[in-house]
């Protein structure tokens, strides 16, 4: 058995998600994809892999396998880039997530950026507003909002975000500002139902934490759509505040409560490859690193 084949043929499954799937991206048979995990399966006489019908997903085991295969192959590509005089060209295929609002306004450009820099580099953008398990679904940088859990991802802080309360100028001038949370019972309110969005909204008063319950007027189910509803002078919505930098910037919105906004969330560029970053990643990282701590939004100027 080639055993740097047979990682190869491995971690191609993984990524791509599926035997057959592999081999129409390594050119070759479903049958010697099987056979190759197969047969590594029994060199190192642990299952790697558990299989059905319908998907393919990594055992604890293979998961702790993928990531040493992983960054072996790395190791491996850039010692073939130097030998080649090609040390300083990142090359292959990157993947990147981030939540909707936040790729499209803060991740897309720099991406653009990094495949301009680089032409022998291809991406794939990854934008959801849900957490992304950045091995089972073969991404190699996210970036996310809010506190993360223990892990062995690579995180490295670039910023923070505000949970905003806020309305439309024509709205205030009709209903006032709310000066309390419990103010918020007497306004109409606007809910995104996403994954960071409930029924409570929660407040800070002196160190003290206060829980608000709303009973909606509006629930929609994407942000940019609350966001259109508050804008409209509908009702009060609230948001992180990336989300609603250029409504801000314009006045078509403004914060009300803001002294009683809970902590701030931090923002953290995160990967899985600590030090031994293939040169496509380590290039990327620099870049989104870079980029996104230079910008004032996520970054404001102490006052």
């Amino acid at each position: 058995m080639d055993r740097l084949q047979a990682m190869k043929t491995f971690v191609t499954v993984v990524e791509t998600g599926g035997f057959t799937a592999a081999a129409r991206k390594l050119d070759i048979s479903l049958s010697v994809v099987s056979r190759v995990v197969n047969e590594l399966e029994t060199h190192l006489g642990v299952r790697l892999l558990t299989r059905t019908t319908r998907l393919v997903r990594m055992t604890d085991t293979g998961a702790a396998y993928f990531e040493s295969c992983r960054r072996l192959l790395g190791e491996i590509d850039e010692a073939e880039l130097a030998a080649t005089g090609a040390h300083a060209a990142p090359r292959g295929q990157l993947a990147v997530t981030a939540s909707v609002l936040f790729g499209a306004a803060y991740v897309m450009p720099i991406v653009t950026e990094y495949l301009n820099r680089y032409p022998g580099v291809d991406a794939t953008c990854l934008f959801l507003d849900r957490i992304v398990n950045l091995v089972d679904e073969g991404i190699d940088v996210g970036i996310r909002i809010g506190t993360l859990p223990d892990s062995s991802l690579q995180a490295v802080r670039v910023g923070q975000v505000r949970r905003v309360v806020c309305a439309a100028p024509s709205y205030l001038a009709r209903h006032g500002a709310p000066q309390t949370p419990h103010d918020l019972a007497g306004h109409a309110t606007i809910l995104p139902n996403g994954a960071n969005n409930t029924a409570e909204w929660r407040f800070n008063r002196d160190g003290t934490p206060v829980v608000t319950r709303l009973q909606p007027r509006l629930t929609t189910t994407t942000n940019d759509s609350a966001i259109a509803a508050a804008v409209s002078g509908f009702g009060v919505v609230r948001l992180l505040s990336y989300q609603v930098a250029r409504q801000l910037r314009d006045g078509s919105l403004r914060i009300v409560l803001a002294d009683m906004e809970p902590p701030p969330l931090p923002i953290n560029v995160i990967h899985r490859e600590g030090r031994h970053a293939t040169r496509k990643v380590r290039a990327f990282l620099d870049l989104a690193i870079e980029t996104l701590r230079a910008d004032t939004t996520l970054n404001p100027p102490a006052s």
